[in-house]
């Protein structure tokens, strides 16, 4: 065997006249990580759904350990050693089964493991737990976990099979940094072992910890491959985008008159009680690392749960929603991070997700009028950048980063006086996460917004001001310009920081 785990030559994949990759050439070595980077629609998806089975090439060959590979199913990908953690953590689970069972789904799935094995199923599956460092109640349904545990454990459940070909896709979405970096070390020692990984990510602090070499994708194409120490990761955004990605320009506009303001809150029993105000026309981000408190603090806005002590008040009157209904009739909205599960509706087009929270606008009586739901569709489709043919298409025909966009636009399409946005730049590329945060500011001079975000370049790329939250209270306030970087980080990652 070559150096090559996986070779790709010629390979070409067309849905109808749309033609999504158009002869891609590349490599993936043994015994190291190459990350792929493409804008959506790049055809990142399709090319990891040829490698895993899912859909047959059109032409081109593809070789694994020297040998043909074309994989008819998932299944016989999974057997050559071809193993993949989607992004969408709910195709790689079963929220109805417990952990042990998720962690050995393929084996009971084969019949190598039996449902009924009791405490000798739960004893391999907490091996296979203890390989990444997972340590939760294995006889705990998968639906009770949160994402950052039901992320790992599909990542155990990938390590069980000694891949040779490992497929990543934005696999630090849902994980704090902790967690991340145990996925780091296991992906470290995979390398050691020979084992070729494919890492699709648009983080950088990502790229720089673990990436050998690094393949742009644009328009199904493979647009540039870099390997020479230290990786240009600015040559493959270019190479990804076709042009150089401009800085944002931040303007921070004069302070408008106080929409929401919080006094004495308390998110969790011990934790410091914190103020907070957002002003119209202003876009605070709220950061900090995953469990310092951001989704507590968007739940309590949007009536998901009542804070434990403290006072509310929006556009100066008492503010304390019972349920996400009762803020939306304040006109508080959220877009929620996890949008397969909290927001899009799979069987449903784009103009009807869209529509969704507001469908009584587009009625008459109990009918509903098509032709304003679809002028809804259209004119969203347009503001937000989707890519689609038409507004009629299914939800699920488009690329993550549109999905994302149909999720944010579906708040954005009517006026609100406080817009919540939890992780709104998860799984999108660079260029659609510039695409909705600019649409987030031009659009935000009537309300005030708050946007919960994990990484600071985000928050920074967005935010008038920034609000650092560790330990479910607000830990430092900055005004996003002349930032002192490590003051910031230093409240990230400090569990008792101090206010600034």
């Amino acid at each position: 065997m070559d150096g090559s785990a996986i070779r790709v030559r010629g390979l070409s994949k067309a849905f109808g006249p749309n033609r999504v990759l158009r002869g891609i050439d590349f490599d993936l070595p043994a015994g190291a990580v190459t990350v792929l980077m493409g804008a959506n629609g790049a055809g990142k998806s399709t090319l990891v759904k040829v490698l895993c089975g899912v859909h047959p090439t059109d032409r081109g060959e593809v070789t694994l350990g020297g040998r043909p590979f074309a994989p008819g199913s998932p299944a016989q990908a999974l057997r050559a050693g071809v193993v993949t953690v989607h992004q969408n953590i709910d195709d790689g689970v079963v929220p109805d089964l417990d952990v042990a069972s998720n962690l050995l789904l393929d084996q009971i799935a084969d019949g190598s493991v039996g449902v009924a094995s009791g405490r000798k199923l739960r004893d391999r599956a907490r091996a296979v737990a203890e390989a990444v460092g997972l340590r939760v109640d294995l006889r705990r349904p998968m639906a009770e976990l949160p994402l950052a545990d039901r992320q790992l454990v599909a990542i155990a459940r990938a390590m069980a099979h000694k891949p040779r070909l490992l497929i990543l896709d934005e696999p630090t979405s849902s994980l704090s940094a902790a967690e991340a970096e145990r996925l780091f070390a296991l992906i470290d020692r995979l390398r050691a072992q020979g084992v070729a990984l494919l890492y699709i990510s648009h983080r950088m602090s990502d790229i720089r910890r673990i990436a050998d070499r690094i393949v742009s994708m644009r328009d199904g194409v493979v647009s540039g491959v870099f390997e020479a120490q230290p990786l240009d990761t600015g040559g493959a955004v270019r190479a990804m985008l076709g042009r150089d990605l401009s800085e944002a320009a931040i303007t921070i506009p004069a302070p408008g008159p106080v929409v929401l303001s919080m006094q004495g809150t308390v998110l969790r029993p011990g934790a410091r009680p914190f103020d907070l105000i957002a002003r119209a026309g202003e876009v605070v981000a709220v950061t900090g690392l995953v469990g310092a408190g951001k989704s507590a603090l968007a739940a309590a806005l949007f009536g998901l749960a009542a804070p434990v002590a403290g006072a509310m008040r929006l556009d100066g009157a008492p503010y304390a929603p019972a349920s996400p209904i009762a803020a939306i009739a304040r006109g508080v909205y959220m877009v929620p991070r996890d949008r397969r599960a909290n927001t899009l509706i799979a069987d449903f087009d784009i103009a009807r997700n869209l529509s969704l929270p507001f469908l009584r606008r587009h009625a008459r009586g109990p009918f509903l009028r098509r032709r304003s739901e679809a002028a809804l569709g259209a004119r969203m489709v347009a503001e937000m950048g989707v890519v689609c043919r038409s507004p009629r298409d299914g939800i699920l025909t488009l690329s993550g980063g549109n999905q994302q966009k149909v999720a944010v636009g579906r708040w954005m399409a009517e006026a609100s006086r406080l817009l919540v946005l939890d992780e709104p730049f998860q799984g999108v590329d660079i260029q659609a996460r510039r695409d909705i945060g600019a649409k987030i500011r031009a659009t935000a001079r009537d309300r005030a917004t708050l946007v919960l975000v994990a990484e600071l370049d985000e928050a920074m790329e967005i935010a008038d001001r920034i609000l650092v939250m560790s330990e479910h209270t607000v830990a430092g306030e900055h005004r996003n310009e002349n930032l002192d970087l490590s003051s910031v980080m230093r409240q990230v990652t400090d569990a008792h920081g101090a206010a600034a």
